[in-house]
């Protein structure tokens, strides 16, 4: 049996303005990563709140479609003032349903905010285009964009909070009505996000947050007033949402997994190309995360100052309790988790890969939960399960190559296309490269990514659609065209 902690936060449904402390769906008894322990119970939406939840976000899409650009301009603003101001309570939410170190799950509020702005500043710049004008045998035409409807929102476990901030302000600077879906995983970050929501002063019904297991992400994907879906997550979910979509023909935009290169080339600045490639790959969120650079390609000429950096920077990764303030690295989500990641780490080395530090369980002493020491392979063949499939964990695969074509054919022999990263000092080489993956996006020497003025997605297996940016907000319109004879 399962010990209980101390209660975190008492979780609801959020339909139609209200706060409900029951579902259909059952209840999920939510367990603290940190610690193996039951932090609190909460209630699941079936299929009877979903139907209920889209039945009202239809109704108020009628009168939210026309409210003017600058007050839904100011309402954007105002949540994005109150996530801001509760940037410390989201961080130890946090880090209590995920593990997520509390300094860096703060931290990311700042971008969350970012995104949250972003989009504020679209309501008044949506446009059209003129495409025809009068002539002997012409027609006047135009393009007018218009918002779709009811958005149905299935957002991830691994950063709920950015997911969050990834699809709703799109949607709704745009004049769309959206049904969140938060993983049961996960349930305290959408429902400080669901009372901000409400604080700011958003009409009920227009977002409406209803935490709950795959039943519930089926019902708002085959829902027929559903005219959109937007999910991040893994690719075997996504063929089920598919599926769901299928009846209706509903669209979708898939922010799917990734197995990201991270090339090095012979005249990289070595110290931040490993550590960049070391802290995102398996430091930060303890390597759950789809766009970490999880595959590093180094050049022969470096390859074995490369794996000693490595080696290095894994050990000097603090991992522990995610509340701590000196915590890098937490632990990973589930018990299902890691076990799974331990038997990859097994496969891996019977298919011969090199272990260079880690490779099992972290234990702490006080601290129960599910820690992951982070692990380090050398000498991993591309065409390896390592290399291949994501581990959504603290496994980091080096492998090595000749020449810059080289690098690119290993970048490239993946089902993925998420992102990839390019380390030199020779900025032609670095386009040359970046123009040869065959990803959504490149970043060079350590350039950030999830900037909200850039569009992000893949391609392949890491799904279709884009978030972010020009794109992210048209992906939540429907280009009409008008012409007048």
């Amino acid at each position: 049996m399962t010990t209980t902690e101390s209660d975190t936060r008492a979780v609801g449904l959020w339909i139609g303005g209200e706060r409900r402390t029951q579902g259909s769906g059952g209840t999920h008894d939510h367990i603290n990563p940190a610690t193996g322990l039951v932090g609190s119970t909460i209630p699941l939406a079936g299929a009877a709140e979903v139907d209920e939840a889209v039945a009202i976000a239809d109704r108020a899409f009628a009168s939210w479609r026309n409210t003017a650009p600058a007050q839904r301009q100011a309402l954007l603003f105002k949540l994005a003032d109150l996530v801001e101001a509760n940037a410390a309570k989201f961080g130890e939410l946090s880090a209590r349903e995920n593990g997520s170190p509390i300094m860096i799950a703060t931290t990311m509020v700042g971008k969350v905010v970012e995104w949250i702005r972003y989009y504020a500043g679209w309501p008044g710049k949506i446009d059209g285009q003129v495409t025809g004008t009068y002539g002997p045998d012409g027609v006047f035409s135009y393009t007018l964009p218009q918002p779709l409807g009811v958005i149905g929102a299935i957002i991830t476990w691994n950063g709920p909070l950015m997911s969050l901030a990834m699809k709703v302000p799109a949607a709704l600077a745009a004049g769309n009505t959206v049904v969140v879906k938060p993983s049961e995983l996960t349930p305290y970050t959408g429902e400080l996000f669901a009372e901000l929501i409400s604080c700011a002063g958003f009409p009920p019904g227009v977002v409406q947050v209803l935490p709950g297991t795959a039943e519930a992400g089926g019902a708002l994907a085959s829902h027929p007033l559903v005219r959109k879906v937007s999910f991040t997550g893994g690719p075997d979910t996504a063929r089920k949402i598919l599926h769901a979509c299928a009846e209706n023909v509903t669209p979708t935009v898939l922010e799917l997994g990734g197995k990201s290169a991270n090339i090095i080339l012979d005249d990289a600045d070595l110290d931040s190309a490993c550590s960049h490639g070391v802290m995102m790959g398996i430091g930060l969120l303890s390597g759950q995360g789809c766009s970490f650079p999880t595959r590093m390609l180094a050049n022969r000429t470096i390859y074995d100052e490369v794996i000693k950096r490595a080696k290095t920077l894994a050990e000097s990764i603090v991992v522990g309790d995610p509340m701590a303030p000196e915590t890098m690295s937490g632990p990973v989500v589930s018990r299902p988790s890691f076990d799974r990641i331990l038997a990859v780490i097994e496969q891996a080395k019977r298919d011969g890969a090199r272990l260079i530090t880690g490779g099992g369980p972290l234990n702490r002493p006080g601290l129960g939960g599910y820690y992951l020491q982070p692990t380090v392979f050398a000498d991993v063949d591309p065409d390896s399960a390592l290399a291949q499939n994501e581990v959504f964990g603290p496994v980091l695969a080096i492998s090595v190559f000749d020449t810059d074509e080289e690098a690119i054919a290993i970048a490239n022999n993946s089902r993925y296309g998420l992102s990839g990263y390019v380390h030199t000092k020779d900025l032609r080489r670095a386009h040359v490269i970046a123009e040869g993956i065959r990803t959504g996006e490149v970043l060079i020497n350590g350039a950030l990514n999830l900037a909200a003025n850039q569009p992000f997605g893949g391609v392949g297996v890491s799904g279709f659609g884009k978030e972010g940016g020009r794109d992210g907000i048209y992906e939540f319109l429907n280009m009409k065209s008008v012409a007048v004879n």
